[in-house]
């Protein structure tokens, strides 16, 4: 049991170090470099060249900026790679503006029904807590997209362009949580004080007029219809006229969002079991977020599975870990920072999920990888940085960081085993809302 540090205690501290020889030269090493430019493994780069067995064509990377819309990014590249291949047309973007539009407001609408159902529990509730935490939040989940894809449909980067705030969301998100708590808490003392239905649906129609206002001010408004004219890879003009969003998903995408699967490794809980978390669900009876939690082994399997069959894939990950910017690398021993302190800091895992030292923080998209003996060995990373990071924005990833900080990837259940596609049918575990997976 820890004690109060007495002046003794404190000078045997003082003497200890003084007694390490190497204190004086890592002192100046770490001081004047910092710790990540102190403890960087140079031979990264020998374990990580860029030559892939299975490699998806793809094109420019997107560039979400100065915002939390990875989630939609990821999924509309998976879309956008497709729609390229079929129609001929390199570097064909998705406007993430729209749909980044159609959360706000679905969103809002969702924290107004969470908030009425938990009314009447305590403001200190734990889960009334993480409903008021960040109502406004720009993260999210592939089901989440993939509601929003399936309910709006999809336009071109033409037909709803990035304005300045999509681009840079932290002042709209501050305005918007703000005012969502303050529309929550009008909510809770209405149910307190015995209001009926028909009061609350008025109210809330009112609350989520002024949230569709804010947004559209700050956004643009959302086509209805829309034209696209293009010129394919061999030159030829095409122009498609009076689009819906919903007409244009259907009729050029050949994508059914229904047939994918969130395969999750996340040993801190039981495998081979289907968890969901509604408290995050975006869209009131959208598509639910849930996740076939599996051993890394039948994750690795069906990711590699998909790229194989040529197409990329989603995948949730822990980014910031091991992870250099501009380079592009992702390597489980990038950085020794153990070594360099002397230190033992490995965490399993389970351990990092637990202890909230691991979270699902990014999504990107998988679009090869290096099969030796048909065991991967490295993996080819589209992200949403820009082409300024990584070698043209794509980064490339170890086996190593794969397995320790790749948590989800989307495939299609075709790719999954006779028993797990049973197990997509079951009923979902429901998870608390701050789970590690959230």
């Amino acid at each position: 049991m820890a004690t109060e540090l007495t002046p003794a205690a404190l000078a045997a501290l003082r003497t200890t170090h003084a007694d390490d020889r190497m204190a004086p030269v890592l002192t100046r090493a770490i001081t004047k470099n910092g710790i990540k430019a102190a403890s960087f493994d140079n031979q990264a780069a020998s374990r990580l060249d860029r030559t892939f067995s299975i490699e998806v064509p793809t094109g420019k990377v997107s560039n979400q900026k100065s915002s939390g819309r990875c989630w939609e990014f990821s999924l509309l590249n998976t879309l956008r790679h497709k729609f390229a291949t079929k129609y001929h047309v390199k570097d064909f973007e998705l406007s993430q503006s729209y749909l980044f539009f159609w959360d706000k407001i679905e969103r809002a609408n969702t924290f107004y029904r969470n908030v009425e159902q938990t009314a009447r529990q305590p403001i200190s509730d734990r889960l009334v807590q993480f409903l008021f935490d960040n109502p406004g939040e720009d993260g999210g989940q592939w089901a989440m997209a993939a509601s929003l894809v399936q309910k709006y449909g999809v336009v071109p980067t033409s037909a709803m362009p990035e304005t300045f705030n999509t681009e840079n969301t932290a002042a709209f998100q501050a305005v918007l949580s703000r005012q969502l708590r303050k529309d929550g808490l009008k909510l809770r003392q209405l149910v307190m004080d015995g209001a009926n239905e028909a009061e609350l649906q008025s109210l809330e129609k009112s609350m989520l007029q002024a949230v569709y206002r804010m947004t559209a001010y700050s956004f643009g408004e959302p086509p209805t219809s829309f034209d696209l004219t293009y010129r394919d890879d061999d030159q030829q003009y095409h122009r498609l006229t009076d689009l819906t969003p919903q007409q244009f998903y259907q009729d050029y995408f050949d994508t059914d969002l229904d047939d994918y699967v969130v395969v999750t490794n996340s040993p801190d809980k039981p495998f081979n079991r289907l968890y969901s978390l509604p408290d995050e669900d975006n869209v009131i009876g959208g598509k639910p977020i849930e996740f076939l939690n599996v051993d890394m082994g039948v994750l690795t399997d069906v990711a590699v599975q998909q790229l194989k069959a040529g197409e990329t894939v989603w995948f949730g990950n822990d980014v910031l870990r091991q992870m250099d910017r501009q380079t592009g690398y992702l390597d489980a021993h990038l950085f020794e920072t153990g070594q360099l302190f002397g230190v033992n800091d490995h965490l399993t895992k389970a351990q990092r999920l637990l202890t909230g030292d691991g979270e699902v923080s990014h999504a990107m998209t998988l679009t090869g990888v290096d099969l030796v003996a048909d065991t991967p060995t490295k993996w080819k990373v589209e992200n949403s940085w820009g082409e300024k990071v990584g070698k043209q924005g794509y980064f490339v990833m170890s086996q190593d960081w794969f397995d320790a900080y790749v948590y989800e990837v989307v495939v299609h259940k075709q790719f999954l085993a006779p028993e797990f596609q049973v197990l997509v049918n079951e009923r979902a575990q429901r998870l608390p809302a701050w789970d590690p997976l959230h």
